[in-house]
């Protein structure tokens, strides 16, 4: 089994380099890190007394992995999920906070579990998840990230300025689809034809 640094290295690796895209409501980001959380950690990588843009470009990929196991997988608790889960949702964590979890509780609420989707990992979420994993750990892991796919679509049926995110120009599957569907069996991955079809009402 991938150790959490393993996990951590290559949502880095998945991430990419510095990025300041006006498109991506995140901001200014490097490795995956944004400045927003560079702020609210108190990280001034220069020296200079505050925490800017230049802090953001400093970081190393050994930095950002370093918060990411720090600030998305212990400090939510995500180690009490179930094997089958920790990657994915991780992943989902860097990439969507605390939605993430809301995510795997709706999901686990739909499988009959009374849980509250309210983005937090409590002992109720954290039994249902391991409940919801005995029958077939893969299959869970696979309705997860099937939900994180309906996620991002919806997201960008949303939020017209999103969709490149979800689909590339050329219509074929964007880095948000695809990015999902590293943690979904290939059974499950959807054709070209099925993503064009899903996103045919997208301008």
């Amino acid at each position: 089994m991938k150790s959490v640094s393993d996990i951590a290295n290559e949502i880095v690796a998945r991430e990419g380099g510095f990025a300041n895209d006006p498109a991506d409501p995140g901001g200014a980001t490097n490795h995956g890190v944004t400045l927003a959380t560079l702020r609210r950690l108190g990280i001034d990588l220069d020296g200079d007394g505050a925490t800017g843009l230049s802090d953001v470009q400093a970081l190393s990929a050994g930095q950002a992995a370093q918060i990411f196991v720090e600030q998305y997988f212990r400090r939510p608790g995500l180690g009490g999920l179930p094997d089958c889960l920790q990657a994915s949702v991780f992943d989902m964590y860097v990439n969507a906070g605390a939605n993430a979890v809301k995510i795997l509780q709706r999901l686990l609420r739909d499988l009959g579990h009374e849980v509250a989707a309210d983005g937090a990992l409590g002992p109720r979420t954290l039994a249902a998840a391991q409940d919801a994993a005995r029958p077939d750990p893969a299959l869970l892991a696979d309705a997860y990230g099937i939900a994180r796919r309906n996620y991002y679509y919806v997201l960008a049926d949303a939020r017209p300025q999103s969709r490149r995110f979800a689909r590339r120009r050329d219509g074929g599957k964007g880095g948000w689809i695809l990015r999902a569907e590293e943690f979904i069996s290939p059974r499950f991955r959807l054709s070209d034809a099925e993503h064009r079809e899903r996103t045919a009402k997208w301008a």
